[in-house]
């Protein structure tokens, strides 16, 4: 993997907004809902909070989850609904959707005497199904499906498609027919990425595609475009991977692994944040980075099937945060990017568009190599309908 520095690149230091969490608790994930940027505070609130937008003043706080909320993301509708909702999950074994306006539950989903941490969520498209993945317990992780409308008890359990914490979940979305909106990608620190068939009970059936990456997986999500699928993934070392729709892997590759030196900058990759989809990028994704000193950079590639070509650095975000930044939201429609970090500090900055990525000088750089290793030990995610979050695994 090689790193070039972008002709539009900018380093950007001064924020428009900055708020902190109350009670001073770690910022563990962000997302947007309406007029509000929405966060998940670390143990021992584990409340999630709303922000007005403009002002960044918190407006409402809903109570989150027992002993952590592990996930959070907005999702276009669920059970029947046409309005966006916030759905979490926590370390109490539930799936809340949640009515931001009363500040109460309006959805409760249980493992249903499982004595399961749920560690991610989502909602289909259509908002008619609900997948969550747990934790393991004994020998068993499980991925639960609900249909919101009838909450009380999960509608299938499929307990052996993975074999540890299953870090992640997604539905594929905005696809062209009913058959693919019912496909559900999920991701496991047994090292498997895998599809399956949300609407088929037999699980034999269910799974549709397996991909082995040999590696704890921290975190994955759907690279979408007009003409194929794809998907990324994220270890706990830091390394990223792009796999085929099938799930043949495509591209493995240790995010931290160059750095630049140019024209008096520097800037080296401590930990990869998370990844989002955009139309903005030759390859539909835009990977967050970050620094130990708190740092944040936009990195790009052209094709990130090929681990041949060059990736592009296209912004870095700094001094807002003292810190590791534990997650990040593009709010593409007002250009705004928000960050959260241990420093329990939220800040909104100025987003540029970042160019395609073709015409660098290739000159002018110099590639090094930093490894830094860091501790992780909770999850987090936030939606695929809005931009991507974090799933890290650090110190609550």
């Amino acid at each position: 993997m090689s790193l070039l520095e972008s002709p539009s690149f900018e380093t950007i230091s001064s924020e428009i907004k900055s708020t902190t969490h109350p009670g001073g608790s770690y910022v563990l994930a962000l997302t947007s809902l309406g007029n509000h940027y929405v966060s998940s505070a670390s143990a021992p609130s584990n409340a999630i909070h709303l922000f007005d937008k403009s002002s960044l003043k918190c407006v409402q706080t809903l109570k989150g989850h027992q002993n952590a909320t592990t996930a959070l993301r907005t999702v276009r509708s669920i059970g029947g609904s046409d309005r966006h909702t916030l759905l979490s999950a926590g370390k109490d074994g539930c799936v809340i959707a949640w009515d931001e306006r009363s500040g109460a539950p309006t959805i409760q989903m249980t493992t249903s005497g499982r004595s399961s941490t749920v560690l991610s969520c989502d909602a289909s498209h259509d908002g008619l199904t609900v997948a969550a993945g747990t934790d393991l317990q004994k020998e068993d992780a499980f991925i639960l499906y609900w249909d919101p409308r009838k909450s009380a008890v999960p509608l299938r359990v499929h307990g052996s498609t993975h074999s540890d914490d299953i870090t992640a979940v997604h539905f594929l979305k905005n696809c062209p027919s009913p058959t693919s909106a019912q496909i559900l990608l999920s991701a496991s620190t047994d090292g498997l990425v895998s599809t399956s068939n949300s609407a088929e009970d037999d699980e034999d059936e269910a799974v549709l595609n397996v991909g082995s990456w040999g590696c704890s997986i921290s975190q994955a999500g759907w690279i979408r475009n007009s003409s194929t699928n794809r998907v990324w993934a994220a270890s706990d070392m830091e390394t990223f991977s792009c796999w085929s729709n099938e799930l043949d892997m495509l591209q493995n590759c240790d995010i931290r692994h160059p750095s630049v030196h140019s024209h008096g900058r520097t800037w080296v990759t401590d930990y990869l944040i998370t990844c989002h989809n955009t139309k903005r990028s030759d390859s539909n994704l835009a990977v967050f980075v970050g620094s130990n000193e708190g740092d944040v950079a936009l990195l790009s590639s052209s094709d990130v099937t090929d681990s041949s070509v060059p990736w592009a650095i296209n912004s870095v975000w700094a001094k807002g945060h003292t810190g590791v930044v534990r997650s990040v939201f593009w709010d593409e429609t007002h250009e705004i990017l928000v960050t959260g970090g241990e420093d329990s500090k939220i800040s909104t900055w100025r987003c540029p568009i970042p160019r395609q990525s073709s015409g660098f000088d290739e000159g002018v750089m110099d590639m090094d190599s930093a490894i830094l290793k860091r501790e992780r030990d909770d999850e987090m995610d936030i939606s695929e309908s809005e931009p991507e979050g974090k799933k890290v695994k650090r110190q609550s």
